[in-house]
């Protein structure tokens, strides 16, 4: 079907009107010009009875120059002008031939002056009928101009109203009722309604506005449907994402905040198996020399290839069964691996790339686990190890010396004992309790320093208990100064300051007989710890170092595991004091970019 296209409908439709417009105003402008003179002529044809009268009267008075003036004007208005336009008209210039010829008949007669009175007055009368007659005629002429010209409004009227209706009920019909409709599907649409066409009225611009309307309300409910159902896609992986995010997170955490227990691992698998719906996920851990497992945490499965195998077999990914599928990853970190995770599927099923993904990393968080449970567990050992040989070095300085010269002294006994040496014996007895008593003494200390420990409060919170103990012990007044709280001093820096600080302490209040000690705990300006620890006694003696009950050996053996300097020394006002110098750890360590 032929398009019809709507703004060359409009255009016609607006030359249909200019056309009728400018006909109206062409046909009055004509009707108008040829009624321009009608009123001058009826004027001049009225005028011929008066002038008629005029020269009969003059007749009458025998006046001849006023006559013959007269006559001149009389021939000169049958000759205006105005009557030209009428010679076409038969009717007017019947009238006027018939009037011109009859005076023309009277007008000698005038100028004789023999014509009796009443044959001039007869003669007047009809040329006065005849004029009457030659202006009714150009009357009537006029008149029915004028109605012409009215009947052209009213024609010109009535046409512009009809096609101006017509324009109006074409407009209607073939722009404003499918604006409409194209209105009302805009607003469907804009409600969410893509569901809504438009018939198609007239093959125009409308027409294939409304056609690709419908083509474009097919496209985005297409889109729309489309993109409902990947933004609920989306939304359920994101919430899975979200999930195994968060499962993750908290693995790891637990696994960074304590070591994680076997039940734990039980836990973990639970929840893996419920965040990546495969039933089927079975863990077992094994010895790096073993062939079994020696622990499983599995599903509700009867057939275990890592019980029913060789642990050597179980390692590789993938098993091929008649009845399943069976993959395996390995729980694998710095070479040594520590187990496997096991997630056996149906033959038709498939593993997902996300479940295999969170599978590998629980794989690798639970190696991680295993992997710093066992570093913790070799930790303990050095460290058990490790206190084990510091008590058998504090018990070969001390009791293992007091012992081996009690054995000394028994040895000049049994031979003072057998020479009767009287003397002697008494010697040795005495020495023999004396070196007993710091035998026990040294003893007692050693146990002290043995349960001496820094917990997690801190060393200035081990100190301040020191303090109070020592403080009840003995009267001393004991002020502690501690300017370390911005120091961060490793374990073994805090054990052994809080060792030499409790010798010191200790030997102050056995040996200095004075009445105030002060501890010091500083850093200098070259970053430096420096302790002091002071008293106002009576200072220790000059030849100190070869007494054991001062116990210098423990604090000088403690100083050279932290590469310091002490020094302990009388003081000029009085008293002992002894002084610790070293360089932290963290500040020996190389500084890395």
């Amino acid at each position: 079907m032929r398009t019809f296209s709507i703004v060359t409908r409009i255009n016609i439709a607006l030359a249909c009107i200019v056309t009728l417009a400018l006909s109206t105003m062409m046909v009055s402008y004509w009707l108008s010009d040829k009624a321009d003179s009608d009123a001058h002529a009826v004027n001049v044809a009225g005028s011929l009875r008066m002038q008629s009268y005029r020269l009969a009267w003059l007749t009458l008075q025998q006046d001849v120059t006023k006559l013959q003036r007269a006559n001149e004007q009389f021939a000169s208005s049958w000759q205006h002008p105005v009557f030209q336009r009428f010679l076409h008209q038969p009717d007017i210039l019947q009238k006027y031939q018939s009037a011109f010829q009859h005076w023309q008949q009277l007008a000698p007669a005038l100028e004789s002056g023999a014509v009796p009175p009443a044959e001039l007055e007869a003669g007047l009368a009809e040329q006065v009928r005849l004029l009457d007659e030659l202006v009714l005629v150009i009357q009537q002429d006029a008149e029915q101009k004028v109605k012409a010209f009215r009947s052209v409004q009213v024609i010109a009227v009535m046409a512009t109203i009809l096609l101006s209706i017509i324009v109006m009920y074409w407009l209607k019909v073939m722009v404003e009722e499918p604006l409409k409709e194209l209105i009302r599907g805009a607003r469907r649409i804009a409600q969410g309604d893509f569901t809504h066409r438009i018939t198609p009225q007239h093959q125009d611009e409308l027409g294939m506005l409304a056609t690709s309307f419908n083509k474009m309300n097919t496209a985005i409910g297409y889109m729309y449907g489309n993109l409902e159902k990947r933004v609920e896609e989306q939304t359920a992986e994101l919430t899975q994402t979200n999930t195994t995010l968060k499962f993750l997170y908290n693995t790891a955490q637990r696994i960074s905040e304590h070591t994680s227990e076997y039940q734990d691992f039980s836990e973990i698998i639970s929840q893996l198996r419920s965040i990546t719906g495969l039933a089927d996920i079975e863990l077992c851990l094994f010895t790096e020399q073993g062939n079994q497992p020696y622990l499983q945490i599995h599903a509700d499965s009867l057939a275990d290839p890592c019980a029913a195998e060789n642990c050597g077999d179980c390692l590789t990914e993938t098993l091929s069964r008649q009845q399943c599928q069976v993959h395996n990853f390995v729980l694998q970190r710095e070479r040594h691996k520590y187990g496997v995770l096991v997630v056996r599927l149906n033959a038709s099923e498939k593993m997902l790339l996300w479940q295999q993904q969170l599978v590998m990393a629980i794989a690798d968080q639970l190696a991680l686990a295993l992997s710093l449970k066992s570093e913790e567990e070799q930790v303990r050992r050095l460290a058990l190890m490790q206190e084990r040989t510091v008590i058998a070095r504090e018990l070969h300085d001390s009791l293992a010396q007091a012992l081996s010269y009690l054995k000394i002294q028994v040895t000049r006994l049994n031979k003072a004992i057998n020479k009767d040496d009287r003397l002697v014996m008494q010697d040795v007895s005495a020495e023999l309790k004396s070196g007993l008593d710091a035998a026990y003494r040294q003893l007692r200390e050693l146990l002290t320093t043995f349960r001496l420990k820094v917990d997690g409060a801190g060393l200035l919170s081990a100190l301040q208990t020191t303090v109070s103990q020592l403080s009840e012990q003995s009267g001393l007044q004991i002020r502690l100064d501690y300017q370390l709280a911005n120091v961060p001093l490793a374990p073994h820096e805090e054990i052994h300051l809080l060792q030499i600080i409790r010798e010191a302490s200790q030997n102050a209040v056995h040996h200095s007989q004075g009445q105030n000690l002060t501890i010091s705990l500083q850093q200098d300006g070259q970053k430096y710890i420096l302790l002091a620890v002071e008293d106002d006694g009576v200072g220790i003696p000059d030849k100190a170092e070869k007494l054991n009950h001062y116990g210098l050996a423990i604090i000088q053996e403690r100083s050279k595991h932290l590469a310091g300097e002490i020094s302990i020394r009388r003081r000029s006002e009085g008293g002992t004091g002894v002084y610790f110098r070293f360089l932290p750890e963290y500040l020996q360590q190389p500084k890395t970019a």
